[in-house]
């Protein structure tokens, strides 16, 4: 019999062949690369440092009450695995396990969770231990919001760290509008010179730099210790009798015994004279969530009043 010998390929269909296969080799590299490329989530928090995750966070320990319900508020709630005391909102919330408070941590039990990310408050959590947790290689996200527009981003950027952007957009984007109408519904009104009171004994304030005076601008009202250096400076009452303000805000929580008992007797202050002593939920403008809103709902209510 005779043998047949094999037929040769001829060279261009083999070299058709070598780039069709380069191709696929390098679009597989490309999705591969891109997959990747998608997976690794990186943002800059509010001390200005980038927080870079390999891919969005699984477990998340919370170290502020309102971050906790800023977490839930981005769509990334069922991730959270530690909270801190107070964290009370929403109420799935309440069952997460303690790692502590605002006076100290539980390290020990915080690495036992295996977070893959931390958010803490930058003025609220025990700084000593939040940066301890830094040295022990957890990533951590810093919050310090000091506009009411930073509830909005802060709110996107816990999206972005826990793969729920599209949750947190329009959670932010609704936070946003309502702050607009709050803003557009004053515009125009007569100012107001106000003393806003975070706490009686000691006689504690916001400055410029603090959130709560962002609230009290979207009123219509102005921050008589605006100025001074501090977040929350302290303040004795002969300066608030010299600043002669036409409203006095006090927070309260129900059960701290803050009334406006306490300023009836100073029938030389302007806001005395005039029924102008006020009070509103801490639970709601204390706490940099959402929420906040509802708070500065009802005090703008209350600047009307006063005008």
């Amino acid at each position: 019999m005779l043998r047949r010998e094999p037929k040769s390929v001829p060279a261009p269909v083999v070299a058709r062949a070598i780039r069709l296969l380069r191709g696929l080799f390098l679009g597989v590299t490309a999705v591969l690369v891109c997959a990747m490329a998608q997976a690794e989530v990186s943002v800059v928090d509010d001390s200005g440092k980038a927080v870079r995750l390999r891919e969005p966070a699984r477990r998340i320990v919370s170290l502020a009450p309102h971050l906790t319900e800023l977490l839930f508020e981005a769509g990334a709630g069922e991730r959270v695995v530690g909270v801190v005391a107070y964290s009370d909102y929403p109420a799935q919330a309440r069952t997460l396990p303690r790692i502590g408070d605002a006076r100290a941590l539980d390290l020990e039990a915080i690495a036992m969770l295996q977070p893959d990310l931390v958010v803490a408050w930058g003025s609220g959590s025990p700084k000593a231990q939040v940066e301890r947790l830094v040295r022990m290689g957890f990533p951590v996200f810093l919050s310090e919001p000091d506009l009411l527009e930073s509830i909005a981003l802060t709110i996107e950027r816990l999206g972005t760290l826990a793969g729920s952007e599209r949750s947190s957009r329009l959670r932010a984007e609704s936070f946003r509008q309502r702050l607009a109408a709050l803003r557009s519904s004053t515009r125009g009104v007569r100012r107001v010179r106000v003393f806003y009171q975070v706490w009686g004994q000691p006689l504690l304030t916001v400055n410029a730099r603090h959130v709560i005076d962002d609230a009290l601008g979207v009123c219509g009202a102005d921050n008589v210790f605006a100025r001074l250096k501090v977040g929350t400076p302290r303040v004795d009452r002969e300066a608030v009798l010299l600043a002669d303000p036409d409203a006095i805000v006090i927070a309260t929580s129900g059960d701290d015994g803050q009334t406006h008992e306490a300023w009836s007797q100073w029938r030389s202050l302007r806001a005395v004279r005039n029924g102008h002593l006020l009070t509103v939920d801490a639970s709601l403008l204390h706490r940099h969530t959402a929420r906040i809103l509802d708070g500065v709902a009802a005090l703008c209510r209350d600047m009307a009043w006063v005008r």
